[in-house]
């Protein structure tokens, strides 16, 4: 049995025949009966080393690897039934198949209101309609690509079932592309529904008629349409009301109306010699004639409204110095506390204001010395809040805030000579020894400081060979009150010192800085690389970026002049992006529906630009950035949300099964060993 299964019989068959054969002859010439026992128990040993690894070699691989999805066989109602009654629908698939997240990938329209039962009985899908059926309607139940064969997990790529409770079936479509209006990129998982009420009213007061859901590329079609008129919305809807019935929801919708249509039309369809062969050959590429519908290139562009509910989140006192007050929203002035269960020396100066970034929250450092060992604050704090209508109206809160104290480390025991070490003022400086033309210097301080002013920081340029001061602009954070910029118009390849004098700045807790000096080489212009991009037909206020690998900004420069000039860009690779600022304040805007007024538009440029020191790049060709389709703009190399392989990669059974034969044999060293035996 052996031999006729092993694919290597024949070698293995000749290495034992010639090996048997060699120590035959020589325990012939052998006269010690004792060698002559050896070598035979020898040679059964390997005998059955050699039986065991032949064993384990002829392994079969399985056959023919899955690559192609399930396929449909029968269903009850049949597709596209008509005056259907029922409410419970049978699909019949020919292998094991599931459903990746039902609830969320399923879509069933006319919108239902109770959540339908979605399961799987092995070949099988059951849908069980919990809401009533409406008279003279087309329904669809749409799986998008949620449906796969149980074991390669081989997708059913666009699957959706229809049948119709009247005379007829619907079968108008629409299609296209949901994108994030900031970035451009694919968004899945969205509801996009149709209202043939033209009123603007309607996406808020009404439920959808025909809804379909975005796949993971972005893309979805809206089937089994009757012929009309109708306005198409995208809608982020996690409570599944179908409505535009609650601000924080995001949103999309076309300006234009959308009638649907269909043509004939051609495509090319390829036919296979036998696709679940491994050697698979295309055998022909055939002209194939289906109907179109239309609108196919419907692009929404999907975002939230500048709502943003007010409100105080948790306020801690983490430390005897400071309380903080945070809140999810930036607020446009600092709330004042009120003391109730301690009256300060000075009512006005007990505390010390640190904005926190973005405006989003306040650090109050007790200034009144008492107050740092008080563990327990009271007091009150009026701040603006949101209504459930999103109205600020101010309130009042009463806050308690304990600060629990902590053992104090065990000092280090001193040695003989040694002095106690100086408990500066904590103090960052950042101004690195190669430092790039746009950088500014930046302190920031541990705690409130008193009486900062520019004065108290010196900078020097070196002429020549000699140190010369040089002027320079001071100003605060304005998002973080203990940090500061020293700012000018560094020169390319020049040398800077920038020093603070020790026990020159003091906090309002009575702590000195320590001595800070920093020596600055400033890079060269050959160092750089630059970019300026022409732009065609740019009529309105505007702004550029580029953008890093991960689409993240990293500079902005304004459009003037009918073009983007980016200087001093250090080596690395770059995409950019058009922002049309229409109100001109220098950041993207979302849209409002209410005002009819869609986000401000987003536009990539198609190239990567590959910056290099030294580096100049000008189009010859000024961009058309309305040239491609919103959809196609992007360059892949910065979308997140990339097209995934349909289908599986091909495997190599040929290699595979020598590998597998290779690795399973646990003799493979034993024709070195073999070789190796002499006598």
């Amino acid at each position: 049995m052996f031999l006729e299964t092993n694919p290597h019989k024949s070698d293995y068959s000749q290495y034992f025949t010639n090996f048997a054969a060699v120590h035959l002859i020589t325990l012939r010439l052998k006269s010690d009966k004792y060698i002559a026992n050896s070598f035979r128990a020898i040679i059964g040993i390997l005998v059955v080393l050699f039986a065991y690894s032949c064993a384990n070699i002829g392994t079969p691989n399985g056959g023919p690897y899955d690559e192609l999805p399930p396929k449909f066989i029968s269903s009850v109602p049949t597709p596209n039934t008509v005056n259907y009654k029922g409410k419970k629908v049978e699909i019949l698939f020919d292998e094991l198949i599931q459903i990746e997240k039902a609830s969320e990938n399923v879509i069933i329209t006319p919108p239902q209101m109770e959540m339908p039962v979605i399961r799987t009985e092995g070949k099988k899908i059951v849908v069980e309609l919990e809401d009533s059926l409406k008279s003279d309607a087309t329904y669809t139940i749409d799986f998008t690509n949620s449906i796969s064969d149980n074991n390669e997990k081989n997708v059913l790529q666009n699957y959706s079932f229809a049948f119709s409770t009247g005379g007829q079936i619907d079968t108008m479509e629409v299609s296209g592309t949901l994108l994030n209006a900031e970035n451009l990129e694919p968004v899945s998982g969205i509801i996009i529904g149709l209202h043939s009420n033209l009123a603007d009213s309607a996406f808020v007061k009404l439920p959808f008629e025909r809804t379909s859901r975005t796949n993971d590329r972005g893309h979805f079609t809206i089937r089994n349409i009757k012929p009309g008129k109708y306005r198409i919305y995208a809608l982020n809807d996690v409570s599944r009301t179908y409505k535009f019935d609650q601000p924080s929801k995001e949103i999309a919708w076309s300006d234009s109306l959308i009638i649907p249509s269909s043509v004939p039309a051609t495509r090319q369809d390829t036919t296979w010699k036998d696709t679940s062969h491994v050697d698979a050959n295309i055998d022909t590429i055939k002209t194939v004639g289906y109907t179109r519908y239309l609108p196919d290139d419907i692009v929404l562009r999907l975002f939230k409204e500048n709502y943003v509910r007010q409100y105080m989140t948790k306020p801690e006192r983490p430390d005897a110095r400071y309380f903080t007050l945070r809140f999810n929203a930036p607020l446009d002035s600092i709330p004042v506390p009120v003391p109730m269960n301690f009256t300060p020396t000075k009512d006005s100066s007990w505390y010390y204001p640190q904005k926190l970034e973005g405006n989003l929250g306040v650090n109050y450092w007790l200034t009144d010395p008492r107050l740092l060992l008080k563990d327990t604050l009271q007091f009150s704090v009026t701040y603006p809040k949101s209504d459930s209508l999103n109205v600020l109206h101010p309130q009042t809160d009463t806050l308690q805030l304990y600060y629990r104290k902590r053992p104090a480390p065990k000092k280090k025991k001193l040695k003989e000579g040694e002095t106690e070490p100086v408990n500066f003022l904590g103090m960052q400086v950042v101004a690195p020894s190669q430092m790039d033309v746009f950088d500014t210097i930046s302190v920031t301080f541990d705690e409130p400081v008193l009486d900062i002013k520019k004065e108290l920081f010196h900078l020097e340029q070196k002429v020549d060979t000699v140190w010369k001061p040089s002027d320079f602009d001071f100003f605060p954070d304005s998002t973080n009150s203990l940090k500061y910029f020293i700012l000018r118009k560094w020169k390319y390849g020049e040398d800077y010192h920038f020093d603070i004098d020790s026990a020159s700045i003091k906090s309002i807790y009575g702590k000195w800085n320590d001595k800070s000096q920093n020596d600055i080489k400033m890079k060269k212009e050959e160092d750089y690389g630059n970019i300026y991009i022409s732009i065609a037909n740019l009529d309105t206020t505007a702004y550029m970026e580029l953008v890093n690998n991960s689409d993240v900004a990293v500079r902005k420069v304004k459009v003037k002049d009918g073009g983007a000039l980016f200087m001093d860009l250090k080596p690395d690779k770059y995409f950019a992006r058009l922002v049309i600022d229409l109100n001109n304040n220098g950041k993207w805007d979302p849209g409002n529906y209410a005002k009819k007024q869609q986000p401000e538009e987003v536009f990539y440029y198609p190239k990567m630009f590959e910056v290099k020191a030294f580096f100049n790049y000008e189009e010859d060709t000024p961009w058309n950035f309305r040239e491609k389709p919103l959809d196609k703009l992007k360059p892949l190399e910065v979308t997140k949300n990339k097209p995934k392989e349909e289908t599986k990669k091909k495997r190599n059974y040929k290699d595979e099964g020598k590998s597998t034969s290779k690795s399973s044999n646990p003799m493979g060293g034993m024709g070195g060993m073999g070789g190796g035996m002499s006598f």
